[in-house]
């Protein structure tokens, strides 16, 4: 483990972390999540057919949204400033659709919870809209690809040999 459990206080009782003390950086996050799927189903998703409407600009929407509401969702979370969030959907292959957030902000503490939850509810969303087409779609590798800014600095995921099973 990199260091001490920092919500935790001396007695061992959740707590939020106090960074008031830390320094405004500019800090930047990117997670993702994989959607696998029959190929049809993928198929419905890039031709504009499945009947609730367009997914991936649902998908899109709802991660910035889930982004922007992060601190309301996971109990520890510092509510932030989020100065930009973006939102990637493309096929990694033929029953694969990945997602790709990334959020920015200029705080004292990063947006590594905010990208993974962006990730996260795109994922679901797609999920959501595609369920009546196939109830077997399964959600996979949700999770911090890399993140920027802040006093330990930058870090990256080793990034697995390819999306398919």
């Amino acid at each position: 483990m990199a260091g001490e459990l920092s919500h935790l206080d001396e007695r061992g009782a959740a707590r939020m972390v106090d960074v008031s003390a830390k320094d405004e950086t500019a800090r930047e996050a990117t997670a993702e999540a994989l959607v696998r799927m029959q190929p049809a189903t993928l198929r419905l998703i890039l031709d504009g057919a499945v009947p609730k409407g367009d997914v991936i600009a649902a998908a899109r929407l709802a991660g910035i949204m889930a982004a922007k509401q992060t601190p309301s969702l996971i109990p520890l979370c510092h509510p932030l400033p989020i100065t930009g969030a973006s939102l990637e959907v493309a096929p990694a292959d033929e029953r694969t659709l990945r997602i790709t957030a990334t959020v920015r902000t200029t705080a004292r503490t990063g947006v590594e919870m905010e990208a993974l939850t962006a990730a996260a509810v795109a994922a679901l969303t797609v999920y959501d809209m595609c369920k009546a087409a196939e109830k077997g779609i399964t959600i996979e590798e949700v999770r911090l690809l890399e993140k920027h800014g802040g006093k330990s600095g930058s870090w990256t995921a080793e990034r697995p040999q390819s999306p398919s099973r």
